[in-house]
């Protein structure tokens, strides 16, 4: 009897010191506690082919974003902790800032292969190698938040989107949502065509193609060297994110006139890549417990890109930031030119002519019900 009373006592002991030191960090959120316990530095074996709903499942993920990044970076690592939580830890999707392991540009490659197993970044990164995916990124003049997402889930745009994706070897999770970014931030204020025509802007995408046809000399920058190209007047504008990110990066130093709307990114969708095998191997379990997170990534990005721009406005203009709507002459122009865009897109490419039909009869359906639902 004396050894058994010895024994239970000795099993509490360590159940309360693993619960403690190992089992209630992981269970923390961000900021809140201990990082994650590091996992493997290879997944390769973790991932193995059947069904993993019986062990616990580790992988490695990369991010097009640092954790200090508002929203982006935000939700990101919102990925890890939720899906951490969700599994009571036996699935644990552990996050990498950029360049570890790999840089941002070569995610997709990586991801593909199986070097690592996820990547949390935008559609939008990869249209060298598959332009159609640019359509589920953001869209010039294109739906906001809502009607991206009921086009997605119920207007036949996820069955589209997945196919792109496995045909190179990936699975595709929405896993976030932006509200519309600003469109542009300029050294001096722009009222006209001609006034704009000549201008140096960084900026990318679908909306570079669209400034061009306006006289606008687009320019490619990574983030990282947007401040100095604005600072030394190697542009003469750039185009960013959401006021509460563009107020942390620090861009009102080197501009003052902030121009709305965000015509070229009236909603910015991200997703978490995964390799298809991988993805496959997973139980029933396992890859809802994804789309669980994904999902309520996709509301607190919402919610939290919504509710953060009216301060981030009010302190940047007491810095001395003018804001400015763009006139309709030139908000006219830039949708013409969108169209043109558009549909010479779609003569080049037959994924994103099949894309573009799709959302666009989409929307004009969807346009019935909004202009009846709406005030």
């Amino acid at each position: 009897m004396r050894d058994a009373i010895i024994g239970i006592i000795v099993g509490v002991v360590v159940g309360v010191v693993v619960g403690a030191t190992v089992i209630a960090p992981r269970l923390q959120p961000r900021g809140e506690g201990p990082t994650l316990a590091a996992g493997p530095k290879s997944s390769g074996a973790s991932a193995s082919a059947g069904s993993l709903s019986g062990r616990q499942v580790r992988w490695t993920m990369g991010s097009a974003y640092a954790p200090s990044l508002p929203l982006a970076g935000a939700l990101a690592k919102r990925v890890e902790s939720g899906i951490w939580r969700v599994s009571a830890g036996g699935l644990e999707l552990r996050y990498h800032e950029p360049g570890a392991p790999v840089p941002p540009a070569d995610l997709f490659n990586a991801v593909a292969r199986g070097s690592i197993d996820a990547a949390f970044a935008t559609p939008g990164l990869w249209t060298d190698k598959i332009p159609a995916l640019q359509l589920f990124a953001a869209v010039p003049f294109g739906p906001p938040s809502e009607e991206y997402l009921a086009w997605m889930d119920f207007g036949g745009g996820k069955r589209l989107f997945e196919r792109l994706y496995h045909r190179h070897g990936l699975h595709s999770v929405v896993c976030g949502i932006m509200a519309p970014v600003a469109s542009a931030w300029l050294r001096r204020e722009v009222n006209t065509l001609d006034e704009l025509k000549g201008l140096r802007m960084r900026i990318d995408g679908l909306g570079a193609k669209v400034v061009s046809r306006l006289g606008v000399e687009a320019v490619a920058l990574p983030d990282d060297q947007v401040l100095m190209a604005l600072e030394s007047g190697d542009i003469d504008a750039a185009q960013y994110a959401t006021p509460a990110i563009d107020r942390t990066v620090g861009l009102q130093q080197f501009a003052k006139h902030y121009y709305f709307p965000g015509w070229h990114q009236p909603a910015t969708v991200f997703d978490l890549i995964i390799n298809r095998d991988r993805w496959n191997a997973l139980s029933a379990t396992r890859k809802a417990q994804i789309e669980a997170v994904c999902g309520d990534n996709v509301r607190r990005g919402l919610a939290e890109s919504e509710g953060l721009q009216f301060a981030a406005l009010k302190a940047l203009t007491a810095e001395g930031v003018q804001v400015h709507r763009w006139p309709a002459e030139i908000l006219d122009a830039l949708a013409d030119a969108w169209q043109q865009v558009a549909r010479e897109q779609a003569a080049a490419d037959s994924a994103f002519r099949e894309v573009w039909d799709s959302l666009s009869a989409f929307r004009r359906d969807y346009a019935v019900w909004s202009d009846l639902a709406r005030p």
